[in-house]
């Protein structure tokens, strides 16, 4: 399951450029979020693992961006992760990766919320205003969105008429993922990110989805507290590592 999950979330947020290099996924999209720009050491190379290094560190220089590895325990080879560590990089961004099963799932009791099925300028417009983006992060973000294969759900939460919450589920193979959920800082603690994240998981639960999965850094304490409320349980951790000349890049 937890390679499966890998997988779904590779397909739920796609680089804009990809290449395999014998066992390893490398990702590229600007430079917007970690996990769109790094290395993804799924399956053991069969070549030497000082010289894999050594040229990932040049595609990435090549494009101006930091050398990032996203680290999970079933990385590829084992000793990788101490090996990155010798060379100078440094831990980051510890994420917990976290499962619950829809059987049971609570119905959301507000159902102000409107739901595209595709990346509409709206919905993006909203999420950028609420989670306070750039216009360079906003045209990368949107390239990457609309790049997603798999079934989606933007979602946008009213409350009185107003915007309060935002986010994104990606279905595949009867999960669907939460992505870039966020609250309006002046409505947070009032319940509607629950209530958005359930208006989600319904949609996905109408279309077939029995499971649903989130990666939450784990220093992110309200979005741990919410998760766990509605039964989000951890299946396995990911970090990144980081060269430390580059982990303010």
């Amino acid at each position: 399951m937890h390679v499966n999950v890998e997988e779904l979330s590779i397909n739920a947020w796609p680089a804009l450029e990809t290449m395999i290099d014998d066992g390893w996924l490398l990702r590229f999209a600007d430079g917007y979020t970690k996990r769109a720009n790094s290395v993804y050491p799924l399956y053991p190379p069969a070549g030497d693992l000082e010289q894999k290094i050594a040229a990932c560190e040049r595609h990435y220089g090549s494009k101006k961006l930091p050398t990032i590895f996203k680290m999970t325990p079933y990385s590829q080879p084992a000793k990788l992760d101490a090996l990155l560590e010798e060379r100078g990089y440094k831990l980051f961004a510890d994420t917990s990766v976290q499962m619950v099963s829809l059987a049971a799932m609570t119905a959301p009791a507000m159902h102000t919320v409107q739901i595209y099925v595709e990346c509409a300028d709206e919905w993006v417009d909203v999420f950028c205003r609420l989670s306070e983006k750039d216009e360079r992060e906003k045209q990368t973000m949107t390239q990457t969105l609309r790049k997603i294969i798999p079934a989606c759900c933007y979602a946008v939460l009213y409350a009185e008429g107003e915007v309060v919450a935002c986010g994104i589920g990606v279905l595949e193979r009867e999960h669907i993922g939460l992505y870039d959920i966020v609250t309006a800082p002046s409505h947070r603690k009032r319940g509607y990110g629950e209530q958005l994240v359930l208006n989600i998981l319904q949609w996905g639960i109408e279309r077939g989805a029995k499971h649903s999965y989130l990666q939450v850094v784990v220093d992110n304490t309200p979005a741990l507290r919410l998760y766990e409320k509605l039964g989000y349980q951890e299946i396995y951790p990911y970090w990144y590592r980081i060269k430390e000349q580059e982990c303010s890049t």
